[in-house]
């Protein structure tokens, strides 16, 4: 090739950071050191290569279709992704945008090029790391769901047992007693007996709930609820839509967790008065909508993220679910849970 005086601007495109190429006839007629080393070349000896070689196997054809296209008219400019074939036959992923030009008086392409492998390469960590991050934490809130049910069973069957046991043998010792100072004593620990054993109740099924194991999603959140009214005398209601689906127990366990937290959000920091929750299902789909007619459900962290709504985000995507939120139709926020429900079985 000789020194390709027509090459406007030749010492700018000789120095440039980006690669640039001229291609007629199929063959390059100018390459740049920029380009001409993403390939594992020098400019002289990508002088008359033919396209073909340029680029991997599986590449080739639409690599030539698209430079006809551009010196037939059919359209002036033309961006995309290719990948090139290295010297040593590695795959190198360029990012090409190339225009139609006269060159030397007939039709040519003239273009740039960038070398993206190492993008892509970084997005391509970026995504295993993050599925590596979500997998983890399903694990983890796998694990937590069995150590919440192992501890509640112990505390139920264990603790609740002996705290009955206790209760039993004061009630003997009232019965054999007739001193009042000591039936005062033998009443006091019957109630403080009586007390654990509600306690002990409570703490369990706020561990891990009866009723989701033996009556499903809806009479779980119906008991939520209740409790959440007593302990808030915010009044809240569920609106069950015909609801009938019977849910695999990890995808319900998941549903009530993400209501139960958004509660203990409302709790928090809404300032509501009342909530209502929607339980539907239809097209495949569960749906579940907590509306509060306070301030909303998302408390920010310093660093700007909620990491409540996180995890609850995180639960819906371990299901195929989303998580997303609206303003309510009496202020405050309505948080709208879907997870899909078919191949869960």
């Amino acid at each position: 090739m000789d020194e390709a005086p027509d090459i406007p601007f030749r010492g700018i495109v000789e120095q440039s950071l980006a690669g640039m190429y001229v291609i007629q006839d199929e063959v390059f007629q100018y390459v740049n050191a920029t380009f001409a080393a993403m390939l594992g070349y020098t400019p002289e000896e990508m002088d008359g290569m033919h396209l073909r070689q340029a680029v991997m196997p599986e590449m080739q054809a639409e690599t030539v279709a698209n430079f006809h296209r551009r010196v037939s008219g059919e359209v002036p400019s033309i961006r995309y992704t290719t990948i090139g074939r290295h010297r040593n036959g590695e795959p190198v992923h360029l990012e090409v945008h190339g225009s139609s030009v006269l060159y030397r008086g007939r039709p040519a392409v003239v273009g740039v090029g960038v070398n993206i492998t190492e993008q892509l390469s970084q997005q391509e960590a970026l995504r295993q790391s993050r599925e590596r991050l979500r997998e983890l934490a399903a694990y983890i809130n796998t694990l937590r769901e069995e150590q919440r049910s192992r501890i509640a069973r112990e505390l139920h069957d264990v603790v609740g047992g002996m705290l009955t046991s206790m209760k039993l043998d004061i009630q003997r010792i009232s019965r054999r007693t007739q001193d009042p100072e000591l039936k005062a004593i033998v009443g006091d620990l019957l109630h403080l007996a009586q007390e654990s054993i509600q306690t002990v109740r409570t703490i369990s099924e706020d561990l891990r709930p009866g009723a989701l194991d033996h009556l499903g999603l809806g009479a779980a959140l119906q008991a939520m609820l209740r409790q959440f009214s007593e302990r808030t005398e915010v009044v809240s209601h569920l609106h069950r839509g015909g609801f009938d689906a019977q849910l695999p127990q990890a995808q319900a366990t998941a549903a009530y967790r993400i209501c139960q937290e958004a509660l203990t959000n409302i709790a928090r920091h809404a300032d509501a008065t009342h909530v209502v929750v929607r339980l539907t299902n239809g097209e495949g789909w569960l749906t579940v909508e907590i509306e509060d007619n306070g301030r909303g459900l998302v408390s920010l962290t310093p660093t700007g993220k909620s990491i409540g709504l996180v995890s609850m985000a995180e639960r819906a995507r371990e299901f195929g679910g989303n998580l997303a939120s609206r303003p309510g139709a009496t202020g405050g926020t309505c948080l709208i849970l879907r997870m899909p429900l078919e191949d869960l079985w």
